[in-house]
C-alpha cells in the first residue's frame, strides 16, 4: 500500500518544471566542466549501469549530484534525486524552493530540474519520494525501467529507509537493487579539469594549515584555533577562494590524540602538548586533505620514534605509487616499514577523494588496505593517512596525491615531520 495520505491530494498531474528566468550573470555560475566532459561522465555512468543490468539508476549523493549536474546547494537534508534512465532526458527532483534557483548551480535546461511542493517536507505521513514516483509515472518514465533493474545508492548518507520504503510502495513494477557506488567508481578517475581545481583546493589547504600552526600556542583555546582555520578555510588564497569543508578540523591533543577524529573544545593548550590538526582545503567542492602534529616543546622519545617510522612508511608508499600497481602493494609496502619499527596499523591507509559533502570527503570506494584489489590508473587521487594511534599519544602525517603516468604528486609542499614549537 503506498504512504499517499488522500487529505493532502495526488500530485499534480503535470510536475511543474523550475522557472525559466533572465538571471544576471552575477548570479549564476558558469559550468565547471565542458558540456563535453559532462557528457561523457554520463556515458561513462550508463556504459556502467549496462554492465549491472540496470534500465534506470537514481541517484542521491549530493556529491553525485554536483558531479553530474554541477547542482551545488545546503539542500542535501532534504530528500533530493537525480533520476538517469538508461537513455533519454535525466531529470533532477529538488524541494520547489531549491529547483526554482537550481539553473544558478547546474547545467541541466529548465525541463529538466522538478520542484515538489513544500507540504511533502518533513512530514510524518508523506515522503517527497511519493510524490517524485508519480511524477514519473505521470512523465512515462516507470514502464521502460520496469523491463530491468533499478539501482540505488543504498549507502548514500542521505538516502533513508523511509525514502527507500516510499520507492518500494510506490513504485511495485520495479526491481530496486544496489547499484554498489555505481557513480563514485566513475569519479574514481579524474579528468585534467577536476587535477587543476584541486590544485587550487591545496593552495587553500596550505593556507588553512599555517593559520592552524601560527595559532597553536600555550594559554591558547582550542576553539580559537578553529576559528583560525575556518576563517583560512574560507578565505583561500586569491584565486583559489575557500568552499565549505564536508568535515570540520580535527585536534585530537595530549592523551586524547590516541584517539582519531576529535574536534574540539576549549580546551587550553599548554606546554608539553602535541596537537593533531587534520583539514582540507576545499574549491568548488574538490578537497584536498593534509594532517601535521604539532608540538608545544620538545616531542617525547616515543613521538620521535613514531616521527621516523612514519616518515619511512610514507616514503615507501609514494615510492610503490605508479599507474598498474594494485593497491594491496602500496599497503604492503608501509605494512612492512612499520613492521621494522616494531609497530603495526590496523585501519586503512588511505582512501579514494576528491569531491566532498558532509559528513565525508572520501569517496567511499578505493580503500588502501591488503584487500582491496583495485589497480592504480593516472588521476586517481587519494588521501594517505599515516596516523598512530597509541595509548595516551598520537602522531598523525597525511597526503593527498595523484598518480601520474610515472609516479606519483603530491598536492602540498609542508615538511613530513614533527612542526615543533
Amino acid at each position: 500500500m503506498s504512504t499517499w495520505d488522500v487529505s493532502e491530494g495526488y500530485p499534480s498531474p503535470d510536475p511543474a518544471p523550475a522557472t525559466e528566468a533572465v538571471p544576471d550573470p552575477a548570479d549564476v555560475r558558469s559550468p565547471l566542466f565542458t558540456t563535453l566532459e559532462y557528457e561523457q561522465r554520463l556515458r561513462c555512468v550508463r556504459e556502467k549501469m549496462a554492465q549491472q543490468g540496470l534500465s534506470a539508476l537514481i541517484v542521491t549523493d549530493p556529491a553525485n549530484l554536483f558531479y553530474l549536474t554541477g547542482y551545488d546547494a545546503w539542500s542535501f537534508y532534504v530528500p533530493q534525486m537525480l533520476f538517469i534512465p538508461a537513455e533519454g532526458d535525466i531529470l533532477l527532483f529538488l524541494r520547489e524552493m531549491d529547483a526554482q534557483g537550481a539553473f544558478r548551480t547546474s547545467w541541466l535546461p529548465p525541463h529538466q530540474i522538478i520542484g515538489y511542493p513544500e507540504r511533502y517536507v518533513q512530514r510524518p505521513h508523506l515522503h517527497p519520494f511519493d510524490w517524485v514516483a508519480f511524477a514519473l509515472r505521470r512523465r512515462g518514465q516507470v514502464a521502460p525501467a520496469a523491463h530491468g533493474c533499478v539501482g540505488l545508492e543504498m549507502d548514500a548518507h542521505f538516502f533513508s529507509p523511509k525514502g527507500y520504503r516510499s520507492l518500494i510502495n510506490a513504485l511495485p513494477e520495479w526491481l530496486l537493487v544496489d547499484c554498489f557506488e555505481l557513480v563514485n567508481w566513475v569519479r574514481s578517475v579524474k579528468s585534467e579539469a577536476e587535477i587543476y581545481y584541486m590544485r587550487l583546493a591545496a593552495r587553500v589547504t596550505t593556507a588553512a594549515m599555517q593559520a592552524a600552526i601560527d595559532a597553536i600556542e600555550p594559554g591558547v583555546p582550542q576553539n580559537k584555533v578553529a576559528a583560525r582555520i575556518a576563517a583560512a578555510q574560507a578565505e583561500g588564497d586569491d584565486d583559489a577562494w575557500g568552499d565549505f569543508p564536508a568535515i570540520v578540523p580535527m585536534m585530537p591533543t595530549g592523551a586524547s590524540a590516541d584517539t582519531p577524529h576529535l574536534t574540539w573544545s576549549d580546551r587550553i593548550l599548554k606546554s608539553g602538548d602535541a596537537v593533531v590538526v587534520e583539514l582540507s582545503g576545499v574549491h568548488r567542492r574538490y578537497h584536498v586533505p593534509l594532517a601535521r602534529t604539532v608540538t608545544l616543546g620538545e616531542p617525547s622519545a616515543e613521538m620521535l620514534r613514531l616521527e621516523e617510522a612514519v616518515a619511512a612508511g610514507l616514503q615507501a608508499v609514494l615510492d610503490a605509487i605508479a599507474p598498474g600497481v594494485p593497491v594491496r602493494e602500496l599497503a604492503s609496502a608501509w605494512n612492512w616499514k612499520l613492521a621494522a619499527y616494531g609497530l603495526e596499523k590496523h585501519s586503512r591507509l588511505g582512501y579514494s577523494v576528491g569531491i566532498g559533502y558532509p559528513p565525508d570527503w572520501g569517496e567511499r570506494t578505493i580503500s588502501i588496505r591488503s584487500e582491496d584489489e583495485t589497480i592504480l590508473e593516472e588521476n586517481m587521487t587519494f588521501h594517505l593517512i599515516c596516523g598512530m594511534w597509541m595509548t595516551g599519544y598520537g602522531y598523525e602525517v597525511s597526503e593527498t596525491i595523484r598518480v601520474t603516468s610515472t609516479g606519483v604528486e603530491t598536492f602540498t609542499s609542508f615538511p613530513r615531520q614533527i612542526i615543533r614549537k
